[in-house]
């Protein structure tokens, strides 16, 4: 079943190559940051209560992939920075001590020009903010870097996705390398910017034991980690592919089970 599995994605891995190559990813954009959609009340997204906001675009092309619409920055709503903060703090009586906004995507940090004025606005206000990324485009050359050290000033918390520890894999599974990812974790560590590390297990793909205690040990390496949680892999993005006429190259893949959750939690967290 495995080497089905593993042959039936690379059969469309062309295509979902294909598919990147046409979508525009620019660095960043003045005047308004490119929106696919808002969630009021996210649970599982950051501290607290939060509203959550997921920004357009995506270098990678995880198989997985459960807002695939993300990808392009075609069809996004503009919105400033000013009008995201006033919906957001209709909210603000919900979210307690701990809430805030939790800027996702697509990969947020490809408009990381917007998301500083969003972060240096929010901050104004004093709404705690949270950025969820891959980091896929986490580069040191300037001044790309220098405007992600000035973020993470801004930042309170960075959910960090890291898909999968062998760089090989990575590439496999979403298109990409994940040195940059792992060096931006690094970075992080360096900064003491409070991290949740984030791994979706996915059977006969990201739930090798071998793998995992990579994973645990590269961890361990990292000072500023709060939590690490091991996201169950699940098909509710399925029919976003079927409606974007793209293959879904895990077909026939069932979700983790609550043994198989807890096994790698176990293993992560040792």
């Amino acid at each position: 079943m495995h080497e089905v599995h593993i042959s039936r994605c690379n059969m469309v891995a062309s295509h979902l190559t294909l598919h990147a190559s046409h979508s525009s990813l620019p660095l960043g954009g003045a005047g308004g940051g490119l929106i696919h959609s808002f969630e009021s009340f996210g649970s599982v997204d950051g501290p607290g209560i939060r509203f959550l906001v997921f920004m357009k675009g995506c270098g990678m092309r995880c198989q997985y992939c459960h807002n695939p619409d993300t990808w392009s920055m075609e069809g996004a709503e503009e919105w400033t920075a000013d009008a995201i903060l006033d919906k957001a703090e209709r909210y603000r009586s919900y979210w307690g001590e701990d809430g805030g906004i939790t800027v996702s995507g697509g990969e947020a940090l490809l408009q990381i020009d917007f998301l500083l004025e969003l972060f240096q606005k929010a901050k104004q206000r004093n709404i705690n903010t949270c950025l969820d990324t891959s980091a896929q485009n986490f580069t040191r050359k300037e001044p790309w870097f220098s405007k992600f050290y000035e973020l993470m000033k801004l930042t309170d918390e960075v959910l960090l996705d890291i898909k999968h520890i062998d760089d090989e894999a990575h590439k496999r599974l979403t298109g990409r390398t994940n040195e940059n990812i792992l060096d931006c974790a690094r970075q992080l560590s360096e900064w003491q910017v409070p991290v949740w590390i984030r791994h979706v297990l996915v059977p006969g793909i990201t739930d090798d034991d071998a793998q995992l205690h990579r994973l645990h040990d590269f961890i361990a390496t990292l000072h500023n980690v709060q939590r690490v949680e091991v996201l169950p892999y699940h098909t509710l993005g399925i029919y976003k592919w079927e409606k974007l006429g793209i293959p879904y190259p895990l077909q026939g893949v069932e979700p983790p089970t609550p043994e198989q959750v807890q096994h790698a939690q176990s293993i992560l967290e040792a």
